[in-house]
């Protein structure tokens, strides 16, 4: 029976009500005399109300006692009034008190969809305010209360000798389960307009032991945060000592907020860290910064017996500003940038903030169309590294690059047509500017004996202007001052034959490829290189068109390149594999480097292969084979193997590239990596990692390492659930860099879910 009540017509409806079992009844003994099933007589869902002055209502029976206006609704009883609907096995309700008593698996849902539940609820007829005893109140938001008794009061929520957790009571089979943690108090409040949750004489209770008692708490219910103290971070290094960094979030719009961090310390003086963070309907933005005041030390300064020397040092505020953003201004054009500065080398690696040794800042607009690209940006950095000069160190502004492709109307085919500017600054270096227009196109065909045919032609016209050329060190890198021109013609056909077939239970791929490049000797060398000094042979450029990184050089050779891909693809496992060589056609001598495994006219061999089994396993590995004697020039092993919850990471790298040592950008190291977890319960795990510098005085003359130098070692046990995560770890750093100093550190690690925190 389902109906709408309102104060005038509650008495006929009731009446009619308590008439609709006699009915059913009837036409329940109709169903039996026609031989048909029997269904369950259920009252449905209650009817929405139209006014708020009506009550929805739905129950399987009724009964009305006009002499002392009880209503009697039984079995499934629903009753709705704005918004606030209750179900109960039995509801009496007295009409002249308009008290409404519940009992039986009762349930009380309000407006913010929050639900109470008891076994005996005594409630107002507008559903509103009521008490209950053995109370349980499960919050939309995330997290439970129960209390020995509760309240609701104008839509707010008291309950007296209760406990909050943002835990799970059941297990996975349903069982009932202890929470991981809960807050226990003499009283709790809860306001769903604010979504705050208040606590009178509060202990939280970790595990089931009571911690240390927390008067006056207050918290957010769920993820979206509210004003408030933050879980605090307790950390010990050997250069700071004991560190406590007391957050403190202020909520300050939907999508704005600020946190406030002091740290203080046991061997320093404090620092204090803010982050504001706004997020608005076309972009969002964040501000951070820290700020202390100490003594600033000279990299490398060192006391007898390990200390750092204050010589040459001042005491002055230090500081680190890191803000970064974007914004969307049409669905083609943004905005974004960023800037960060430190008030010295040291500062980020003092305080554990950032490894970087270098901090960039950007400023650009981007313009990103269907067949155009267009940026404009401009960059400059901050070096953080020991004895590397800042007056070195590039300011670019503006560069520039536009790009727009079309098709070929005459021969077929991709057109892509490029702009780019650039101009580089030094306050105690080399000054850059370039500019350069570029034509390339692209047409892929297919033979019908199934070969990949790629034609490219590459032309390009460049302008440089350079200053103070003799400041920079490297020869090789200065070019000619003044105004110089250069231009550039490239062509190349790239072949690819793919032969596919089933094998060994699955699909197997063999392609042998062959691409032959064309280019007369260019002006290499009388322009200045700012941005392609890192180059080397490997996998990745092995075919590309210009094998240096970008733009300044361009290989100018006539070579054939010819290589071997395979792969295997079965049902668990895939292979796939690359290696290749190339041999100059011409017997001009090379501007790359000796080294890069480019410098001779047949190339040195490079290669990649990739295997994954399932998701256990995953391993890659690249290599460089020296031509002439096949010594391993490049070795790098990146591997996998475990599942996400237990697994072993590696890594391995050794460059032994036999490389002049006057080339900074082309040094050659050795480094090892290894990172691994292990569960060793259902919550429970392990975890370890370790850096070690294997480089000695053979691979790099420059080096200080002995061929075995640990950098980093991390060990750390934690402990996660639905609710919680817990951890502790210990670091140990090996190397000092000004009053950053190596040692041992060790941190703390506490985070409570569905706690808004």
């Amino acid at each position: 029976m389902q109906t709408t009540l309102s104060s005038s017509l509650f008495r006929s409806a009731l009446l009619a009500g308590a008439a609709l079992p006699m009915l059913a009844l009837s036409a329940q003994a109709m169903a039996q005399q026609l031989n048909e099933p029997q269904a369950p007589i259920s009252a449905p869902d209650a009817p929405v109300p139209a006014t708020d002055d009506e009550i929805g209502f739905a129950a399987d029976s009724l009964v009305y006692d006009s002499d002392t206006e009880i209503v009697t609704a039984s079995g499934n009883v629903q009753l709705l009034r704005e918004g606030n609907r209750l179900r109960a096995d039995k509801v009496v309700w007295n009409r002249n008190t308009g008290q409404v008593v519940a009992q039986g698996h009762v349930s009380v849902t309000d407006p913010e969809g929050n639900t109470a539940y008891g076994d005996r609820f005594d409630v107002t007829d507008t559903l509103k305010d009521g008490a209950v005893d053995n109370m349980l109140l499960v919050l939309e938001q995330g997290g439970r209360l129960a209390a020995a008794k509760g309240e609701r009061v104008n839509g707010v929520y008291t309950l007296h000798k209760a406990a909050y957790t943002g835990c799970s009571v059941e297990d996975s089979d349903g069982c009932p389960k202890e929470p991981t943690w809960q807050i226990n108090a003499v009283k709790v409040t809860y306001d769903p307009n604010r979504q705050r949750v208040t606590y009178n004489r509060a202990t939280i209770e970790l595990f089931g032991l009571p911690l240390i008692p927390l008067p006056g708490l207050s918290h957010p219910v769920g993820d979206n945060g509210g004003t408030g103290l933050l879980i605090p971070n307790i950390r010990y290094d050997r250069t700071n000592g004991f560190e406590v960094a007391l957050p403190y979030y202020f909520k300050l719009a939907p999508n704005r907020d600020l946190t406030v961090t002091p740290h203080v310390y046991s061997d320093t003086l404090p620092m204090l860290e803010t982050n504001f963070r706004h997020l608005w309907d076309r972009g969002a933005y964040q501000i951070t910064g820290y700020v202390t005041h100490g003594r600033r030390v000279g990299i490398g300064e060192r006391l007898p017996g390990g200390g750092i020397s204050t010589a040459n040092s001042q005491k002055d505020l230090r500081g680190y500003f890191d803000a970064s953003g974007g914004m969307q201004l049409t669905p083609e054009w943004s905005v974004n940038g960023s800037l960060r500065v430190a008030t010295d080398r040291t500062f980020l690696r003092r305080y554990d903030i950032s490894r970087d040794d270098r901090l960039r800042s950007t400023l650009g607009v981007q313009r990103i169309g269907t067949n155009s690209y267009f940026s404009l940006a401009g960059w400059a950095v901050q070096t953080l590294r020991a004895g590397d000069p800042q007056g070195q160190t590039p300011i670019a502004l503006p560069v520039m690059d536009y790009r727009l492709r079309m098709a070929d109307p005459l021969l077929g085919g991709r057109i892509q047509l490029q702009a780019n500017t650039l101009a580089i600054t030094r306050t105690h270096g080399q000054d850059t500017q370039r500019a350069f227009a570029a034509f390339e196109w692209n047409l892929r065909k297919l033979t019908g004996m199934g070969q990949e045919v790629n034609f490219t032609t590459y032309l390009r016209g460049d302008v440089y202007h350079s200053s103070d050329n003799l400041l920079t060190s490297v020869e090789s890198y200065r070019g000619r001052p003044g105004w110089q021109a250069r231009g550039i013609a490239a062509a190349a056909i790239d072949v690819r034959w793919p032969f596919i077939g089933e094998a060994f239970g699955g699909v197997q791929r063999i392609t042998p490829r062959i691409q032959v490049v064309a280019a007369p000797r260019l002006a290499n060398l009388s322009v200045p290189n700012e941005d392609a000094r890192a180059v080397d042979l490997e996998d990745s450029n092995l075919f590309a068109l210009n094998r240096f990184a970008g733009y300044d050089r361009f290989e100018d050779s006539t070579r054939i390149t010819y290589g071997l891909e395979y792969s295997l693809t079965l049902p668990d496992f895939a292979l796939e594999s690359i290696v290749g060589q190339s041999y100059r056609l011409n017997s001009r001598e090379s501007i790359l480097p000796d080294g890069t495994g480019l410098s001779d006219r047949t190339s040195d061999i490079v290669g990649r292969t990739t295997a994954r089994f399932k998701d256990f396993i995953s391993l890659t590995h690249r290599f460089r084979l020296d031509k002439d004697n096949l010594a391993i020039r490049r070795n790098e092993i990146d591997a996998t193997v475990g599942s996400r919850k237990t697994y072993v990471m590696l890594g391995y790298l050794r460059l032994n590239r036999d490389i002049d040592d006057t080339l900074e950008d082309l040094r050659d190291r050795e480094e090892l990596r290894l990172g691994a977890r292990v569960q060793f319960a259902k919550f429970w795990s392990v975890f370890g990692s370790t850096v070690i510098d294997l480089t000695d005085a053979k691979e790099d003359p420059f080096s200080l390492a002995d061929g075995y130098e640990p950098v980093r070692h991390r060990l750390g046990i934690a402990y996660e659930d639905d609710c919680l995560t817990l951890g502790l770890t210990w670091r140990r750093d090996y190397q000092t860099t000004g009053d950053a100093r190596k040692g041992n550190a060790f941190q703390l690690r506490l985070a409570f879910r569905n706690i808004g925190i």
